[in-house]
């Protein structure tokens, strides 16, 4: 199957998710969350996420992430990462209560694409101080696309990882998984890149792009948000609509994209020193806000 073939066929099991004006909406991909170990490069990141996935919830936004969420090709389960950053999951299980939380799965976190696997692994965890499971992300389901439509103007957001446009990650992503687990762990703790990751091998990483910005015109300048990369992506109006919301694993920052009052905006949190020398976790403006609508194509 060819990333064409399987870019659409995602858009078209997609889960349609309605919003509006009033919607106010938070992607974030990439966070590749792991056990805390020199391995687990979201660890780094891990107090600006939460501070701003804090803000994100007190502000009344929906979260979606953009897939490889958890790192599950170093870690062997998730029970490792929960305990890791057990604060982190159970803010995400508030977005989940309040209807407000929508995952869609990579190739690092495929296995959810499993409805019994993640059944099995997240709709609980146990907690040692009361001796008992409590609910975590019971009956949550996690998508390989989802397809944001406008209420009013009936325009379409395609969200989805990315890696459709990447073979050897989408295909071959046990070995990938592998790969990564037996051989690339152990070596990431002395600074090795794995040449897997696109975001790791440039070559790669435009032959992806081209890829998706190919079906992207294929299929009436859909308006496309994929992360994967690594690589935020903000086009101008009258430019192929591609956007990627980069990721959460920079060093010392994070990028997400914001959807509120039609707009759509690039942003960074970082960790930012003030006069006095204390630090503080700042959000920056890196693009945007532009209309969604100018993204718009007239259908013919």
């Amino acid at each position: 199957m060819t990333s064409s073939a399987r870019l659409s066929r995602a858009f078209k099991n997609a889960k349609i998710l309605p919003f509006d004006d009033s919607s106010k909406i938070i992607l974030f991909s990439d966070c590749h969350r792991g056990d805390s170990s020199f391995a687990d490069e979201f660890a780094n990141n891990r107090n600006i996420y939460f501070h701003a996935l804090r803000h994100y919830f007190n502000e009344g936004y929906t979260y979606c992430e953009l897939g490889d969420g958890d790192e599950l090709w170093e870690n062997l389960n998730f029970d490792s990462i929960f305990t890791a950053h057990k604060n982190v999951y159970k803010l995400l299980k508030q977005f989940h209560l309040e209807k407000r939380l929508h995952m869609i799965w990579g190739n690092h976190d495929m296995v959810y694409k499993d409805p019994l696997y993640v059944k099995k692994n997240l709709s609980s965890y146990f907690e040692p101080i009361d001796d008992c499971n409590k609910e975590l992300f019971e009956d949550i389901t996690y998508h390989e696309a989802i397809i944001l439509k406008h209420k009013n103007s009936g325009q379409e957001l395609f969200l989805t990882h990315g890696h459709q446009a990447d073979w050897w990650n989408y295909t071959f992503w046990r070995w990938g998984r592998f790969l990564v687990r037996v051989l690339w762990k152990p070596l990431q703790v002395w600074g090795i890149a794995d040449p897997t990751s696109p975001a790791k091998n440039y070559k790669e990483l435009i032959k992806i792009e081209r890829r998706i910005k190919k079906w992207i015109l294929a299929n009436n300048e859909m308006l496309t948000i994929a992360g994967h990369t690594h690589r935020p992506r903000f086009p101008a109006p009258g430019e192929i609509p591609f956007f990627n919301d980069g990721s959460c694993v920079h060093p010392r920052s994070i990028t997400g994209l914001e959807i509120q009052k039609g707009t759509i905006a690039l942003i960074k949190w970082e960790i930012a020193t003030k006069d006095d020398g204390t630090l503080q976790i700042v959000r920056i403006l890196l693009d945007g806000p532009q209309q969604l609508i100018s993204y718009n194509k007239a259908k013919s």
